[in-house]
């Protein structure tokens, strides 16, 4: 094999070029070049037959102490970054979980504006037992409405203003003009509001998940291809 034409590793820059000129003694084999500065890393293999732009972590283990380009430290951080917030997101979702299975903390979300500007509707409110944190004047808590004959028309999550566990808490969103018409006693009450989240209920519904869960697969694509692994050919 006798190579006598310049092999341009760099093409933007016309001033460094790489050339390779004479033939093997021995039997056929391939030559691993590769190239790096600040403005990236360039590897080709030289066969007997042709010259392939390549990468040379295919072929050999990548030194830490590589140059690492602008485009790739970026990718580092978008990478660290999502990292990061996948630990965080599974470490609030593993505390949720076994707060939640111990009965210690519910997660709820709110469906209207009753409680506006407070707590808005697409928040998610956590709450603790009544046993656990008594209601008193001022809290907000989460209770099972029930019709006159009692049967259950749903859980509101509306302020104390008033009353007792004995004979009933007066209850009122912020945003309603009048008192609720049951006044729920402390087996009615489902938990005592102790944190708001702010919109992250919209996270967690089924729309919000068919739209976030394809977008977090579109990411991984965007992230593979950006890392510009491109094929031996």
């Amino acid at each position: 094999m006798k190579i006598r034409d310049p092999l341009r590793v760099f093409p933007e820059d016309e001033t460094l070029d790489l050339w390779i000129e004479g033939h093997q003694t021995k039997e056929p084999s391939n030559i691993l070049i590769t190239i790096s500065n600040s403005e990236g890393e360039r590897t080709s293999l030289i066969r007997p037959n042709k010259i392939v732009e390549t990468k040379a972590k295919y072929f050999v283990a990548t030194p830490p102490e590589r140059v690492i380009t602008g485009k790739e430290k970026s990718l580092q951080k978008l990478k660290s970054f999502g990292i990061a917030l996948g630990y965080v997101l599974a470490s609030i979702l593993i505390a949720f979980s076994a707060l939640s299975f111990t009965d210690v903390v519910k997660a709820r979300i709110v469906l209207t504006e009753s409680m506006a500007p407070a707590i808005d509707p697409g928040d998610l409110v956590l709450t603790t037992s009544a046993q656990r944190l008594s209601p008193k004047i001022g809290d907000v808590v989460s209770y099972t409405a029930r019709r006159f004959d009692g049967a259950p028309v749903g859980t509101f999550s509306h302020r104390v203003i008033g009353g007792d566990a004995v004979t009933g808490f007066i209850v009122k969103g912020d945003n309603n003009p009048n008192p609720d018409v049951q006044r729920p006693k402390l087996e009615d009450i489902d938990g005592v509001v102790i944190f708001v989240l702010p919109y992250l209920g919209l996270l967690l519904s089924p729309r919000a998940l068919f739209i976030i869960i394809p977008s977090i697969f579109g990411f991984w694509l965007v992230m593979d291809a950006l890392r510009g692994d491109d094929e031996i050919k």
